[in-house]
């Protein structure tokens, strides 16, 4: 098999889990299960083998200053606040194999290597500055990327003029190489509209950035390597994240012949949000290649998630969480709808690259015009029919659907390719409205005997390969309407033909009104 690495970024736990890293983590989590199921879309390929990584980042100014407003030790701080977005995994059925801490021993040992490595090369030097900073961002801003002397993205928050003597990291050196790895790797930022951002803050020059605190005045982050009066600044740190979590700076021994998990996996698929752009297709492939190490694979940069038209912000009181919005709309009978509705609405519901826009009203629409009566209504009406007419052979079915359902499966391949879990989820609701069409075409209802069995047929194998696709985007629903077919998804997936064994069930998704 093929190996596949995808990672998100790491939330800052400084605030609960909301919406806008929803969205990040479950579009990484559709990419890694398309790539599990890569085999069942496109019979020439195989499935790969995925590590999946996502975290928490726990260092820097913003997170002590947090913790000493609680009263709290940071560590402890920073322990309660990783474990409410650990639990995301069953909110939101995520499918990741490694959640990292940027204070586990492991990520600390390999910061500190990354560093020696970057130094040895004779990137990092010291020297006193003086600098604009955003707390917010954990970065320092020029007075062009400032309106009315705040940061655009954190204009609730002062900025913050830091001067002392720090390590800094030779950015400058790696413009020209920047440069050319972005005209090398012409998908290397999807969409391409970031890409030319990207290379255009690159051609207008970098400058050397700090990579250090004094430890006197922040205390919480990494140790630099020789010299404890200082820590490591929060991006430097927390970017190496993507590597040590496959366990470097562990490589094969000679001896052994076998690759270590990094030399298998690395380099990688990041997905990361729009203000995320510079450190990840900039900042980190320059010290990456201080470091001697390949650069990532490709990065996936989404927008923001905004709450009727306005920026999201604790101030403001319109942050939208993901386990209220779960817990809304599940219900006893059907405990998937909740967490399949979130994950249907930041899929389908926003933009896959630009700013999207979350409100009550529109999230309720797209529930009851896709979700209920859409897929949970299809599925309602055939087993409803199937069960009573006692269908139990789909080799009666006569193909009606397969040539639709080829070109589905190709098509949310490759809309997948570029990212677009719009247009992707989109391609199994033409399918849905396919076999609307044809119950009312037929009026199956009205049907007899062999005819109306043909036709359900037909119309079951439609919906198991519904089921097919739609597990990548919403798993549990997936699993359920295979279930009431006497299916599990990994029959699905095999060759193997099985009796039908029909029940119709409670509806999927409850209409609400």
């Amino acid at each position: 098999m093929q190996k596949f690495y995808i990672t998100t970024t790491l939330p800052y736990v400084n605030a609960d889990p909301h919406i806008g890293f929803a969205l990040e983590i479950v579009q990484a989590d559709v990419i890694a299960r398309y790539h599990r199921a890569k085999g069942s879309f496109d019979k020439a390929q195989d499935k790969d083998e995925v590590f999946f990584n996502t975290g928490t980042d726990e260092h820097g100014l913003k997170i002590y200053r947090k913790a000493l407003e609680a009263k709290k030790d940071p560590q402890t701080y920073v322990d309660e606040y990783a474990a409410k977005f650990e639990k995301l995994k069953t909110a939101l059925n995520l499918s990741y194999n490694n959640f990292i801490c940027t204070t586990d021993p492991h990520h600390v040992t390999a910061a500190q290597e990354f560093w020696r490595r970057c130094e040895k090369n004779g990137d990092i030097y010291k020297k006193e500055y003086k600098v604009k900073y955003c707390v917010g961002c954990e970065l320092e801003k020029t007075d062009s990327e400032l309106v009315n002397g705040k940061c655009p993205i954190h204009p609730n928050l002062e900025i913050e003029i830091i001067e002392e003597e720090n390590y800094f990291f030779r950015f400058s050196k790696y413009q020209q190489p920047l440069l050319d790895l972005y005209k090398k790797e012409t998908d290397f930022v999807i969409p391409a509209s970031r890409l030319n951002e990207i290379r255009s803050f690159v051609e207008r020059g970098l400058e050397d950035f700090s990579i250090s605190r004094l430890k006197t005045k922040m205390p919480w982050g990494v140790p630099v390597p020789g010299d404890e009066s200082h820590v490591m600044y929060v991006w430097f740190d927390a970017l190496v994240n993507y590597i040590s979590a496959l366990g470097w700076p562990s490589f094969a021994k000679a001896s052994e012949g076998k690759p270590s998990k990094f030399e298998e996996f690395w380099p990688g698929v990041q997905v990361a949000g729009k203000d995320n752009l510079r450190q990840q297709a900039a900042m980190w492939q320059a010290m990456l290649l201080s470091a001697g190490l390949p650069p990532s694979k490709q990065i996936f940069i989404h927008g923001f998630v905004t709450n009727a038209g306005e920026k999201m912000s604790k101030s403001l009181g319109n942050v939208v969480s993901p386990y209220d919005l779960v817990e809304k709309y599940g219900s006893a009978s059907s405990p998937q709808a909740g967490t399949d509705a979130v994950r249907y609405f930041l899929l389908r519901g926003l933009h896959p690259y630009e700013d999207g826009d979350y409100t009550e009203e529109k999230f309720r629409e797209l529930y009851n015009a896709d979700l209920a009566n859409g897929i949970g209504n299809l599925v309602q009406r055939v087993t409803t029919l199937a069960e009573k007419a006692r269908l139990t052979d789909i080799r009666l079915a006569t193909g009606k659907f397969e040539s639709i359902v080829a070109t589905a499966k190709k098509s949310l391949g490759d809309a997948l390719l570029g990212y677009d879990f719009q247009r992707a989820i989109g391609v199994v609701g033409e399918l849905v409205r396919a076999g609307d069409l044809y119950v009312n075409e037929t009026k199956v209802w009205e049907q007899q005997g062999n005819k109306q069995l043909a036709i359900l047929a037909d119309l079951s194998s439609l919906i198991l390969n519904i089921a097919n696709l739609l597990e990548i985007f919403l798993p549990q629903t997936a699993e359920e309407i295979a279930k009431r077919f006497g299916f599990t998804i990994a029959e699905l997936r095999t060759p193997e033909v099985k009796p039908l064994l029909i029940k119709k069930g409670e509806p999927l998704f409850k209409r609400i009104i």
